[in-house]
């Protein structure tokens, strides 16, 4: 436990800002001076804080796994079916390829393609994430499943992971700039596997 003077900063609004940075930097081009500048605190508060850049990483991808997992659970239980789930997510995917949007990507996928294996602390906290992900694409098959939307004889763990790969994939050629007309045909093509 760091003893000194109190925080005169708000550690969470710091860490939605390093979340912000990291997201669209990547980790290896994401420079102290470009956190502390963000974060708007002072460098020996960030290392009497958040101890490394590395440190701050781990808490920054909890941070957003937390979020975004909450977020996308919290709407498969409101959506008005399982397949209504998948399909709104994928048909989304049409309005981060507008010229005007945000091709940013999720953090999580973005780190799986950056760290791969190299760190493995990373590679845990980025496997415990995509299982998650995954977890929320089975729960909604398995819902629409019941509720005679998927076939039943259809695997449900494949076609969860299957949806996450294709969002991966979709993901990486918006960021690569696809166009929305692209992204709409692979999407076709995707939801196409749930009849």
């Amino acid at each position: 436990m760091n003893i000194g003077r109190p925080r005169n900063f708000d550690t969470d609004q710091a860490l939605k800002a390093a979340v912000q940075v990291f997201w669209s930097k990547g980790y290896e081009a994401t420079s102290l001076q470009d956190l502390i500048e963000a974060m708007q605190i002072s460098k020996s508060s960030f290392y009497q804080t958040f101890e490394s850049k590395h440190q701050l990483f781990q808490n920054c991808i909890h941070h957003y796994q937390d979020r975004f997992i909450g977020d996308i659970t919290e709407s498969l239980q409101n959506a008005k079916s399982g397949r209504a789930f998948i399909e709104d997510i994928f048909n989304c995917m049409q309005d981060k390829a507008g010229p005007a949007s945000d091709r940013r990507g999720c953090l999580i996928l973005n780190c799986a393609s950056e760290f791969a294996q190299r760190d493995p602390v990373i590679a845990r906290l980025i496997s415990t994430s995509i299982q998650q992900m995954t977890d929320v694409f089975l729960s909604a098959v398995k819902r629409a499943q019941k509720e005679g939307d998927i076939l039943s004889h259809k695997k449900p763990m494949p076609l969860a992971r299957y949806l996450l790969s294709s969002l991966n994939g979709l993901t990486t050629t918006i960021k690569a700039g696809a166009r929305p007309k692209e992204v709409r045909e692979v999407t076709q093509v995707v939801l196409s596997a749930l009849d």
